[in-house]
């Protein structure tokens, strides 16, 4: 799996992308003695083989559901960026990752889905908790096929607008 990985993520990069992603929609559901073995430990290995082959490339580790486990990651030289779900606490990121660790997320998908004043209030959240912070704005998980595209178009200007 974690070479497979490598080649498709290499592929990628080899087609012109900048930035790569690994997603482990489980890592959440790990007991904490399984943790390293089956999620930690692949990951990074993913991680350093595709930044040997391309040193330039942005990584982005996206452990869903991974909690405080997130520091374990954050620590990791090679990690470009750690994308946060929606059960993220920001209050904790801000105050137990390093400054200058760059985050993605968090946003409920069915605040998207759901748009109007709460969809407003869920992105300034998000935003002024991660104030000063590098950050790439970005869902917790994915889109609900059924979300308006007015919602998404919502979510686009609210969040160009802020600041």
């Amino acid at each position: 799996l974690v070479s497979s990985s490598v080649e498709y993520l290499c592929g990628q990069i080899k087609s012109g992308a900048d930035v790569v992603q690994i997603f482990d929609s489980w890592a959440g559901v790990l007991p904490d003695s399984e943790f390293e073995r089956w999620c930690l430990k692949p990951v990074l290995e993913i991680v350093d083989r595709v930044k040997a082959r391309h040193p330039d490339v942005h990584v982005i580790v996206f452990p869903r559901g991974s909690g405080v486990k997130l520091r374990k990651f954050a620590d990791f030289r090679d990690v470009s960026c750690l994308g946060l779900d929606t059960s993220a606490d920001l209050q904790w990121v801000r105050k137990n990752l390093h400054e200058d660790v760059c985050l993605q997320g968090n946003l409920d998908p069915l605040a998207l889905l759901a748009g109007g004043p709460r969809l407003d209030e869920s992105v300034d959240e998000i935003l002024c908790a991660l104030a000063g912070k590098p950050f790439i704005f970005n869902l917790g998980h994915g889109i609900v096929p059924q979300t308006p595209i007015a919602h998404v178009e919502q979510l686009v200007k609210r969040v160009r607008a802020w600041g």
